[in-house]
């Protein structure tokens, strides 16, 4: 089936989002592995995965905790690295354009993965399949394996030597990159790279990722104040040949 505007066929977009959805939910081991490793019991590991279901920040706090951290801390910087799906939330509202009785229950799938899936999607209908199709697999997955991570701890070992905790953030570089399509595009995304991995040995958990973000306006902001620059220059130069 194609999509009513001549888009992406509904079974290209439906096998885009289950790569995403079943790559990154492999990676709940890690998480499940990580967060009994840092003293929580299996309820608390398994209601992180179902209540806050956002991995990075799940990993921030189950990370600050192993280093003996202050619960109060630790959960200051996980709050602080969620606080980017608010700013995705934004933009998904008006491409979903969902009625409001289902958009408390699709805030819950408001991440990474299924933003950057529904992002490259060319109709609202294939958005919409690629946000669902991406949400229910990841969360129906990452719940499952964090289940199974937190059970299995003593015998699955050390995650970085299977390297599940590479797996989600590896998806999300793929699905970005080739969306970086103009200069500025990409003068956003290195020095956002460059913030982000600069501070991270500095700041709180979390804090690194927001100020990451400050590169957009920053760029943006230079972007205008040169096009001011070059603008009045032209004009003159056109002023100058028409006499």
């Amino acid at each position: 089936m194609r999509s009513e505007d001549g888009g992406k066929p509904d079974a290209a977009v439906v096998r885009d989002a289950l790569g995403v959805g079943v790559a990154v939910g492999l990676s709940g081991f890690a998480f499940g592995v990580t967060s009994a490793g840092s003293g929580l019991t299996l309820l608390q590991t398994c209601a992180l995965s179902l209540l806050v279901f956002t991995g990075a920040s799940q990993f921030a706090l189950v990370g600050a905790l192993a280093g003996g951290g202050n619960p109060f801390t630790a959960a200051a910087g996980a709050f602080f690295l969620g606080v980017r799906n608010a700013f995705y939330g934004l933009r998904l509202s008006q491409l979903l354009a969902l009625p409001r009785a289902v958009r408390p229950f699709a805030a819950q799938w408001v991440i990474d993965e299924t933003t950057a899936v529904a992002l490259a999607q060319p109709t609202r209908r294939s958005v919409r399949i690629g946000f669902t199709v991406t949400g229910l697999t990841l969360y129906v997955l990452w719940n499952l394996t964090t289940l199974l991570g937190a059970l299995g701890a003593d015998a699955i070992g050390d995650t970085d030597a299977w390297g599940l905790d590479a797996a989600g953030p590896a998806v999300f570089l793929a699905l970005l990159a080739p969306m970086l399509k103009t200069t500025t595009e990409r003068v956003v995304a290195g020095i956002a790279v460059v913030l982000g991995l600069g501070l991270l040995p500095v700041l709180p958990a979390g804090v690194p990722v927001l100020v990451a973000a400050l590169a957009a306006p920053a760029v943006l902001w230079a972007e205008g104040r040169r096009r001011g620059r070059t603008g009045p220059a032209e004009d003159d130069d056109t002023v100058e040949e028409g006499r």
